[in-house]
């Protein structure tokens, strides 16, 4: 079994908020595998290991640009959110928004390779990166981005630089930024329960199931318990069928129907979602100073 380390009790504290040694316990269990442990302390905690899943860990900008029905998002990472407020880091992001959104370039690569000059830099938009990597001393990295020129209309929302939404929708504009609004809020992981990805689903029936099956009930009865879970799961995370932010009296679905609008599809970006921060290793760290004192 892989040695449990206090970097790695301390990611899963920081991703669950779950006490340090209910943390290393799961780890212990989960033999190292972070994701399994994760899923150990749900089971055990219920929501409260989960309610800093979203907490981000990298820093960067989300940029986003519409004209008529053509429109764009893109995330840009660095290292530190002094940076992130960088003005020339700022401009950079805006333009690599706007050229995606302009020439639909196929991938990071060939948008890296698009003409642009910033601070002296060019003649591509690789070359003006490095050169200010060099200009701010941090490195930053093109993460990803999504274009939109299918013919419907679009609505985004940028909640400061760290949240950016963009809403395909066919109606009402206000309805639609009112659905970006929420899709920053609320974090939808899909646009309706049938579209929720199939991996989602088989982890939350699996957590469902170890809960269920720590009740003691009959098998039938764990079953129907297993599938109300995961049926409540879907509703949750499906913007359709969320409370809507500014009406909770009404789902996102009733709102959209009362204004005539329909939504075709989202996107939603959260700086650094999904990407692993290095986390020291402190206990290591410390006890190697006392061993360099010792041996001085």
């Amino acid at each position: 079994m892989p040695a449990i380390t206090a970097s790695m009790v301390a990611e899963l504290r920081a991703k669950t908020d779950a006490p340090m040694m209910e943390c290393k316990k799961a780890l212990t269990e989960a033999d190292g595998d972070l994701a399994r442990a994760e899923e150990i302390l749900r089971v055990k905690l219920g929501n409260k290991a989960g309610k800093a899943a979203s907490r981000i860990t990298a820093e960067g900008v989300i940029a986003a640009t519409v004209a008529g029905s053509t429109g764009a998002i893109v995330e840009v990472n660095c290292e530190t959110d002094f940076v992130s407020k960088n003005d020339s880091f700022l401009a950079f992001v805006k333009s690599a928004a706007e050229l995606v959104a302009q020439h639909a370039p196929a991938d990071v690569a060939a948008l890296s390779a698009l003409p642009l000059a910033q601070d002296g830099f060019g003649p591509t938009v690789e070359d003006v990166r490095k050169g200010l990597i060099g200009k701010i001393g941090e490195n930053m990295s093109i993460r990803r981005f999504k274009r939109y020129a299918g013919g419907g209309q679009l609505a985004s929302y940028l909640h400061g630089t760290r949240i950016g939404v963009v809403v395909e929708f066919t109606g009402d504009e206000t309805a639609a930024k009112d659905v970006a609004m929420h899709v920053a809020a609320m974090k939808p992981k899909a646009l309706s329960t049938a579209d929720v990805p199939a991996d989602l689903i088989e982890v939350e029936r699996r957590i469902a199931a170890e809960k269920a099956a720590e009740s003691g009930k009959p098998a039938e009865i764990v079953a129907k318990m297993v599938d109300g879970s995961v049926q409540k799961f879907l509703k949750e995370v499906s913007l359709l069928n969320q409370p809507f932010v500014k009406n909770d009296k009404q789902t996102v679905e009733q709102m959209l129907k009362e204004k005539g609008t329909k939504v075709a599809g989202f996107s939603l970006y959260v700086v650094g979602e999904g990407i692993e921060k290095k986390v020291d290793d402190f206990a290591a760290e410390v006890a190697a100073q006392v061993a360099a004192a010792k041996a001085q």
